[in-house]
């Protein structure tokens, strides 16, 4: 191939080449908007149709109705960006974690140099065989495995800030929640730990912050409010940036494996695990105000000023046996804190959204994985995949007082709201209803996939007080990135909070890997191209150059041809000097 050639085809290359890598790179950090990924937005006379449809039509046509980050016109006062299960892993998950990479080929060496003890010297030439053996086939194979694990979370950690950086600043959330297991494993000791807590904030989350501990406050009835939805000022934009941090089984363990000393570790580095927080929407119309509920002024009213009440609750040993029973006592004194502080249900204008970890129970057949509890064998929990049935009648008829009785306060239809939570990467979407025509001793709790109870209207009917439940895909890459939108926005008709959720999937971390390993070599291409057509420009003859270096073949050494002497007739025979 000549130099002319050459050129022609890098030219050519680089053409053809940027048109893919452009294209790549921009769907993969604009993939909100190729997706369609937005909150779902309120009611309005434009979209009113198609928020009636069914969450799956809703899902695919609310982008239509958005022109993206900049429409703050229309959108929901309360948009939750929700995040389940990063697992951030570390030095523990790498095969030669903690020993020599070629540790066989070691301890060879050490046998050959005489620095071990070996009774003969048959049996040292012997460990010396096994050891090289096992070279080939432990030490060279865990290496190259290792070098991997080490690219791969290295990978990992911008792969899901990839997911969170993008989704903050295309769908402009309020609030930002990270539904437990931040990290792979409880069981890693306190250097790892912060090793690991420094990637996640530096790495992953970087430019998030953790909730201060005065603002995550223990339910009270004299509470201070975290906020005011529906402004754009600098207090909006301070919640825009934290995370409200979940724990998970990942992060401090089981009922049967939970310490304090795990639960304090956990809550210096991303906050504390039990707390709630309170946001009010403000009514501007003077009118409508009138309508609130005033003990002095307007006792006889039903309606409280519009609030939002956001409950992260650690679940993680609610059910028993308990390795520490302290711990569980203040699980259990923290729920009964919110039930005790919450308005009657009588009363509306109030939202409930609960963030934890542990799904609630569910049968067989509802979601991808059966209900699975595991025990230690001296006591404890060693594993759930669901709270209970009694901790999830608990969460249903304790903090948002429903009840299968239809005499009970507010005819047992209890509070609005709604509850996220992760643990299942497979993630899943129900509705919790409890029938009350049936018999007293026939009514149990219920479930059914979301999408089934809206298109049999469940939600709607009379007697079936319930409630939704969403289990958030995992943003790992194994399960596609996911990642969770929820828009709450407040109807004045009704006096009540409504919400609706989708979801947003980036894909496969091979896409990510791809897309920048493409762009490298396409870098490195227009480096090399650039540099031949500059030094063109410059006056260098590179055509020439490479036709000496790389093109050209060896020149053969010239023949040494012996001198002819002539005899010159004149001079009698001597050679005469010229």
């Amino acid at each position: 191939m000549t130099p002319a050639a050459l050129l022609s085809l890098l030219r050519n290359a680089v053409r053809i080449l940027s048109v893919v890598a452009v294209a790549c790179t921009l769907h993969l950090y604009f993939y909100p908007f190729f997706r369609g990924c937005a909150f779902p937005l309120p009611p309005t006379p434009s979209n009113a149709s198609n928020l009636a449809a069914d969450s799956l039509a809703l899902n695919d046509s609310q982008q239509e109705h958005s022109s993206g980050p900049a429409a703050a016109a229309g959108l929901a006062p309360f948009r939750l960006l929700a995040l389940g299960d990063p697992q951030l892993e570390g030095d523990t998950s790498i095969r030669n974690y903690g020993r020599p990479a070629f540790f066989h080929l070691e301890w060879a060496i050490r046998h050959l140099t005489f620095k071990t003890e070996q009774p003969s010297l048959r049996k040292r030439f012997r460990q010396v065989t096994h050891d090289l053996v096992d070279v080939f086939f432990d030490d060279i194979p865990d290496t190259l495995e290792s070098v991997r694990k080490h690219i791969d979370l290295f990978g990992n950690d911008f792969y899901l800030a990839h997911i969170y950086r993008t989704m903050r600043w295309w769908t402009k959330p309020t609030h930002v929640t990270v539904l437990g297991d931040l990290l792979g494993s409880q069981w890693i000791r306190d250097r790892e730990f912060d090793r690991r807590s420094k990637r996640f904030w530096s790495r992953s989350f970087r430019g998030a912050e953790r909730i201060p501990d005065e603002v995550a406050q223990y339910p009270a009835e004299d509470y201070n409010v975290s906020g005011i939805l529906g402004t754009e000022d600098s207090e909006a934009a301070i919640w825009q940036r934290r995370l409200i941090n979940v724990v998970g089984n990942h992060d401090i363990g089981y009922a049967g494996d939970m310490t304090p000393e795990l639960l304090d570790r956990f809550e210096r580095a991303f906050g504390k695990a039990a707390y709630e927080l309170r946001f009010e929407l403000p009514i501007e119309d003077p009118v409508t105000n009138a309508t609130i509920f005033d003990p002095e002024n307007n006792p006889e009213s039903n309606r409280l000023l519009p609030e939002l009440r956001i409950l992260n609750i650690n679940n993680m040993n609610l059910d028993t046996p308990a390795l520490n029973e302290s711990l569980q006592d203040y699980t259990y004194k923290f729920i009964n804190a919110i039930i005790s502080t919450s308005s009657a249900v009588e009363f509306k204008g109030h939202y409930t959204i609960v963030l934890t970890h542990i799904p609630l129970y569910k049968p067989e057949g509802v979601c991808v994985d059966a209900p699975f509890f595991d025990f230690h064998e001296g006591g404890g929990v060693k594993e759930q995949n669901q709270l209970s049935a009694d901790a999830s009648r608990g969460f249903l008829e304790g903090i948002y007082g429903f009840s299968g009785d239809a005499n009970a306060p507010a005819a047992g239809t209890g509070r609005r709201g709604v509850i996220l939570n992760g643990h299942d990467h497979e993630g899943c979407d129900t509705y919790h209803y409890i029938n009350q025509s049936l018999p007293s001793d026939e009514r149990k709790w219920q479930v059914a996939r979301w999408d089934a109870a809206r298109k049999d209207e469940l939600p709607e009917k009379t007697g079936l007080p319930g409630i939704r439940e969403i289990t958030v895909r995992s943003m790992m890459a194994d399960f596609g990135g996911h990642a969770g939108l929820l828009s709450v926005w407040f109807d004045q008709d009704s006096w009540e909070w409504k919400h609706e959720f989708t979801v947003c999937a980036l894909g496969r971390q091979y896409y990510w890997w791809f897309v920048h390993i493409f762009d490298i070599i396409l870098l490195l291409i227009l480096v090399a191209y650039g540099a031949l057509e500059i030094s063109i420009v410059s006056g260098f003859d590179a055509e020439a150059w490479l036709q000496t270096k790389l093109f050209a073949s060896p020149t053969p050494k010239a023949e040494i041809k012996p001198e002819v002497k002539k005899v010159d007739e004149k001079t009698n025979g001597h050679v005469t000097k010229k």
